[in-house]
C-alpha cells in the first residue's frame, strides 16, 4: 500500500497459494488496511474482490441506488451480494475462501492477489496471466480512450 494521504489504497501484485483447506495468505501490506474482517465477493473478469467493511458499505449504498424495477439492476445486485461473505483473518494472516467463491474464480492452488486502488482482488494465476496479457496489449489504446474520464474539467 502507498501513503497517498488517502486510506484504502491498494497497489501491487503478490503470489500466494491456496492451501488444501481453501485458505490464502493476505499480503502483509494489505492486512493493516483491510482489518481483521473483510468482505469477499465475486469480482469482474473472473476474480474475487476483497473489501474493507467501510468499502463494502459504500459499495452497497451505491447498489441501493440502482432501480429495483429494472431486471438488470436486480441481476447485478444478486451477482455481487448473493455469494459475498465476511472472512476473518486468522493469526497467520490467512482467510478461508468459501468453496463456492473459489469455484467462481477457478482458484485451485496458485493465486495472485492484486491491489487495484480502492480494493484488492484474488485471481487464479492462469486467469490473471491471460487477463494481464490482454490488458497490457491494449494499455495505450485504452489510456487514450479513457483520458476524458480521468481529469477534472477545472484542471
Amino acid at each position: 500500500m502507498v501513503d497517498c494521504g488517502v486510506s484504502d489504497v491498494f497497489i501491487g501484485e503478490y503470489k500466494h497459494n491456496l492451501d488444501s483447506k481453501g485458505r490464502i495468505i493476505i499480503p502483509a501490506k494489505f492486512r493493516e488496511e483491510l482489518g481483521d474482517l473483510l468482505i469477499v465477493t465475486r469480482g469482474f473478469d473472473g476474480c474475487l474482490s476483497l473489501y474493507t467493511q467501510e468499502q463494502w458499505k459504500r459499495l452497497y449504498a451505491t447498489l441501493r441506488k440502482l432501480p429495483p424495477t429494472k431486471k438488470e439492476s436486480r441481476m447485478y445486485i444478486h451477482m455481487i451480494t448473493v455469494k459475498a461473505c465476511e472472512c476473518e483473518l486468522d493469526s497467520q494472516g490467512r482467510i478461508l475462501i468459501p468453496a463456492s467463491l473459489a469455484k467462481e474464480a477457478a482458484l485451485e492452488k496458485e493465486c495472485v492477489i492484486v491491489g487495484v486502488g480502492d480494493h484488492a482482488e484474488i485471481w487464479s494465476d492462469e486467469r490473471w496471466n491471460t487477463y494481464y496479457e490482454t490488458a497490457s496489449s491494449s494499455f495505450e489504446e485504452n489510456a487514450e480512450e479513457l483520458t476524458e474520464y480521468m481529469f477534472d474539467e477545472a484542471l
